[in-house]
């Protein structure tokens, strides 16, 4: 009989990865498209390099908000109808974006659209999901769904890196929005459908909510702590293939390096997942901002193509090492009942500082030729960031347990 019941609960723990997997996999390789297709778009249409960064900026501050709306609506709702509608909308306005001819276009399709899509199918949601289901080993589980944004990176860059030998740039984005509609369907056959009555009933009893959490110095920390990991990680994926070429690298393997970046990235989110659950996650954190102060140093003193490549490898170990230890921080810290608007407020602080900084990138360029400044101002904020990760040491925030909460 015990036989009996385990084997749903495995099927469906085992559906659940799954979908989240392919969700952040298809959605995290369309996002940095953009990185891969920056100088094919603006030789083609004439445009300058900040028009795109404009249209990266206005995306991460909707896509942030819409990942704060879709962490609540998780919460209350579920995730599968936030999820499979996210990817619909992602598919769409990303599919649409091989019709561009003018600036606003960009900001329209890809700042507006794919934007509010790629909020609704992110990182938020899916950790409510995969928390739920995986209570103990919450660090590994998530570092293993969202592994899928890093995979995505690997694979479908590299695939339309070599797609783009014989393709141009509207047929890139075109695939791209036909992957996602093919897979809404699969989310819904793999997520279970659930009422709002069973959302709630699911909901952990202990926790405490954004208002409560804003009251500790430990929730500004993280803030600022992921600020600083958004402006540095858009500002690298957005201008490493670009940066690349104009140091003579040529566009096939600058975009493999792009995809590159994934495979390193891979093996880093999940050896930081696997170390949050035995150390906590401050380390694999500060381990992280160390790693981006010495090759944000590199590429200041040396240009040469080993150290661009040594840069990009590097910093791509780093990439999304927070975005799992996001649920962990939050989860550690202030419970678990409201962990979908908790993480959703941190990504989307990350995500507005992502814009900032692939924005400010391209501006940079515009002005000045090359990216120097901007590297010096990347090296600045992640040594900040080093040393408050350092701070988050400190005894975590204990939730008074009167009120129906979590003392981590």
């Amino acid at each position: 009989m015990t036989e009996v019941t385990r084997k749903p609960i495995v099927a469906g723990a085992a559906f659940i990865l799954i979908a989240g997997f392919l969700a952040l996999f298809i959605g995290g390789g369309a996002r940095f498209t953009v990185g891969l297709t920056l100088r094919p778009i603006v030789d083609d249409l004439g445009w300058a390099r900040s028009d795109l960064g404009l249209a990266v900026a206005l995306y991460q501050v909707v896509s942030a908000a819409a990942t704060f709306a879709a962490g609540m609506l998780a919460d209350r709702a579920g995730p599968r109808l936030v999820l499979s509608g996210g990817i619909l909308v992602s598919g769409i306005g990303i599919g649409l974006m091989s019709t561009m001819t003018i600036p606003w276009h960009a900001l329209a399709l890809y700042g507006a659209v794919f934007a509010l899509g790629s909020g609704a199918a992110s990182m938020a949601p899916v950790g409510v999901m995969v928390t739920r289901v995986f209570p103990q080993r919450t660090g590994i589980a998530n570092a293993v769904v969202m592994s899928g944004m890093t995979a995505g990176q690997l694979v479908m860059i590299a695939s339309l890196a070599a797609a783009m030998l014989s393709l141009s740039w509207r047929s890139v984005y075109l695939l791209i929005g036909v992957a996602h509609l093919v897979l809404v369907p699969l989310l819904i056959v793999a997520i279970p459908k659930m009422t709002a009555g069973q959302a709630t009933a699911a909901r952990p009893a202990g926790g405490i909510g954004v208002i409560e959490a804003a009251r500790s110095r430990r929730f500004w920390l993280l803030l600022a702590v992921y600020a600083i990991c958004g402006f540095d990680d858009f500002f690298v994926t957005i201008h490493v293939a670009a940066f690349a070429q104009d140091r003579g690298v040529d566009a096939f393997l600058a975009g493999n390096l792009l995809a590159l970046m994934g495979l390193t990235g891979l093996i880093g989110v999940v050896a930081a997942g696997a170390l949050s659950d035995r150390s906590g996650p401050v380390w694999p954190t500060a381990l992280c901002f160390a790693a981006r102060v010495a090759v944000f140093t590199l590429v200041m003193v040396d240009q040469s193509t080993i150290s661009v490549a040594v840069f990009a490898l590097v910093f791509g170990v780093t990439f999304l090492v927070t975005a799992p230890l996001t649920v962990v921080f939050v989860a550690q810290s202030f419970g678990t009942r409201h962990l979908g608007a908790l993480t959703g407020l941190i990504t989307m602080v990350h995500q507005i500082f992502g814009g900032i900084g692939a924005y400010l990138g391209a501006v940079v360029f515009d002005v000045r030729g090359n990216y120097d400044i901007a590297f010096a101002i990347m090296l600045a904020v992640s040594f900040v960031a080093l040393l408050l990760t350092l701070m988050l040491r400190r005894p975590r925030l204990v939730v008074p347990a009167k009120a129906g909460t979590h003392t981590p």
